[in-house]
């Protein structure tokens, strides 16, 4: 049975890993107090939850971790406002709330047997690589085609999962292309935009889905270069995390024409939003 998503679930600080050379996100492990619990948050790849700091407040974050990744959740959050900043100075074994899950989740069932297209960039890679992983785990891996990763940052420093991104390269069955913004001393891998590195890779859009969460900006000139490898509207996928509030379509804030983020999405369609206002 799904949780009220009114009650945040209490759950343990077990690892607060520093991501970024610049110490501005944090990637947090909380672990689940009992099995009941655990059971108690069904979750997919692209979901969110309410993280609540007692005394400061709650945030929504997107869930970086798979459900194939039994007993802990994963967040990685940018050091931006008030409960932010309490995560990022909170010490290992505090309790916190997570209220969710929350919002609806990549198509993992419609996208079998499709080959996959994952597209993204900055700390906007957490549920991309919930998805990713997902995909990945022995479980599920024969359900899909060939998969592309194509993910970028502005430097090497601040790409996330650097250690599972290392581990992704040594594998025969998954194509990973990492980019960062402008040459650097050190890097050997790809340099240049997003969008411009997704133009020369040129993903095939034949029984493909691709699936992009990242930066407005990003977002925004990488659409036209999907469409020029021939990719459809119902075959591109975008996450809206940007427009996450309450979770519940209660405050309002997250709408977008008709629909509420929080509540229809993040995760929509480029034909479903086609039919929306363009504010996202």
């Amino acid at each position: 049975m799904q949780r009220n998503p009114y009650l945040p679930l209490p759950m343990k600080l077990v690892k607060n890993f520093t991501e970024t050379s610049d110490k501005l996100i944090h990637t947090f492990t909380l672990q689940f107090l009992s099995e009941e619990d655990e059971k108690s948050f069904p979750y997919m790849p692209g979901q969110f939850a309410e993280v609540c700091v007692f005394g400061k407040g709650e945030a929504p974050f997107g869930i970086a971790s798979s459900p194939t990744e039994p007993g802990f959740l994963k967040f990685s959050v940018a050091k931006v406002g008030v409960v932010s900043t309490a995560l990022h100075l909170m010490e290992e074994g505090t309790i916190v709330g997570v209220r969710g899950p929350l919002g609806n989740y990549y198509p993992v069932e419609e996208m079998k047997g499709k080959n996959i297209v994952i597209i993204g960039g900055g700390f906007a890679f957490t549920t991309l690589r919930a998805l990713a992983t997902y995909i990945l785990d022995p479980r599920h891996r024969g359900d899909y085609g060939n998969l592309m990763v194509i993910y970028g940052a502005r430097n090497p420093g601040l790409l996330l999962y650097k250690d599972e991104l290392a581990e992704w390269e040594k594998r025969s069955d998954i194509d990973l292309v990492c980019t960062i913004d402008r040459p650097v001393e050190g890097w050997n891998g790809r340099t240049g935009f997003i969008p411009a590195v997704t133009k020369e890779v040129s993903p095939s859009s034949e029984n493909a889905v691709a699936i992009v969460c990242g930066p407005p900006v990003m977002i925004k000139f990488t659409l036209p270069v999907l469409e020029e490898c021939g990719f459809k509207p119902e075959q591109i996928i975008m996450s809206l995390e940007n427009r996450m509030k309450c979770g519940i379509g209660m405050c309002g804030r997250c709408n977008v024409g008709n629909k509420y983020v929080c509540k229809d999405g993040p995760v929509f369609t480029k034909a479903e939003l086609n039919q929306l206002p363009n504010e996202y």
